[in-house]
């Protein structure tokens, strides 16, 4: 019974957090660490990293910064592009 509560409780966090990337961009300067993971190619280590950065360089100033990043190159920042935003509100 835990177990399914467990079970239900993940899939509803992961149907909110896909809504919401559907629904807009993900902001590289407010993301956690599970809404950097919904954008393509990016797992637990790579997100974990983009936290890292930011919490030690602070707010990204452009996206190109991402290739700072361990395991992000030109290809993969290509497709994470249209996907992420810096400003608020969007």
């Amino acid at each position: 019974m835990v177990n399914l509560k467990k079970l239900c409780l993940g899939l509803i966090l992961a149907w909110f957090l896909v809504g919401n990337v559907l629904a807009g961009l993900v902001n590289l300067n407010t993301a956690t660490k599970e809404e950097l993971q919904t954008l393509p190619g990016v797992g637990p280590a790579v997100a974990q990293r983009i936290v890292e950065y930011r919490a030690k360089f602070g707010p990204f100033k452009s996206v190109d910064e991402l290739l700072e990043i361990r395991g992000i190159g030109p290809k993969k920042l290509e497709k994470i592009k249209p996907m992420v935003t810096l400003e608020a509100g969007k």
